[in-house]
């Protein structure tokens, strides 16, 4: 008798697991809904990371990654509230619900997947050569004999070496800083820098009329997702799509990082 007991107990128990699993299977798919319901979808992003995202003087946020978000919101038809994050709890925020999308210059690898989910890539990240306008720059080889600030050790440091003419004169400075001053100082007639740092130094200094020129390494950004959350994705990547064909995606990327979206995994 206590055996069939317990046989029964354990039926029971299977059932409400099963049970369980499929409400929060339901529940875990009901990002999109909520936001339509309320009419009001929650959006990290940077504010202290130019040209992706910052403030301006009336410290409205702006940028690369808030237009992105804004973007999403009006083709939602919902109104938007940002919230910022840095680097260390962008994805916290979206695992614990404090934001429904992730849009803050998140790259996508195997152990991220493991925790969230990713749209298709919205934007470049990229670390690259910019100059004057005026500076004919068409291949590493029209680098030769030419200066180059460039931050000593960093990614770009390191990627220049392998494609860059020996010719090419190195002005290696300590910190990010220090080598953007160089440049716009006229100190070199080329900067080696990220996106992030040349985007901010040109809409910082337009006077300069600096234009990117060469690609050394690119590493594009994603929208970040909570998992499960496939509906949302979906409709996410039905609006970057529409924004990667009627030229939506290239414009943002040429306004804030000075160069087109160009070619971005899906």
């Amino acid at each position: 008798m206590t055996f069939s007991l317990s046989k029964r107990h354990l039926a029971l128990a299977v059932a409400s697991i099963a049970m369980l699993a499929a409400t929060g299977a339901a529940q875990a798919q009901n990002a999109l809904d909520n936001v339509l319901k309320a009419k009001t979808i929650k959006i990290a992003v940077p504010t202290d990371y130019p040209p992706y995202g910052s403030v301006d003087r009336n410290m409205k946020p702006q940028g690369l990654d808030v237009e992105m978000a804004e973007l999403i919101a009006a083709k939602l038809g919902v109104k938007i509230e940002l919230v910022p994050v840095t680097s260390a709890n962008r994805i916290p925020y979206l695992q614990t619900k404090k934001a429904d999308l992730v849009i803050s210059t998140l790259g996508k690898n195997a152990e991220r997947e493991k925790v969230i989910d990713f749209s298709s890539a919205y934007a470049p990240f990229f670390q690259a050569v910019f100059a004057a306008k005026s500076l004919n720059i068409k291949t590493f080889a029209d680098m030769g004999g030419k200066s180059v600030a460039v931050t000593r050790g960093a990614m770009e440091d390191q990627e220049l070496a392998k494609v860059a003419p020996t010719t090419l004169d190195y002005k290696r400075f300590e910190d990010n800083n220090a080598t953007i001053a160089a440049f716009v100082a006229g100190q070199t007639q080329t900067l080696a820098a990220s996106a992030a740092v040349a985007g901010d130094m040109m809409q910082k200094n337009p006077q300069l009329n600096a234009e990117y020129k060469l690609l050394l390494k690119d590493s594009p950004c994603f929208v970040g997702i909570a998992k499960g959350e496939d509906k949302l994705k979906a409709k996410v990547n039905e609006i970057i799509a529409a924004a990667r064909k009627d030229g939506t995606i290239d414009a943002m990327s040429k306004k804030w990082l000075g160069r087109p979206a160009g070619d971005l995994p899906v």
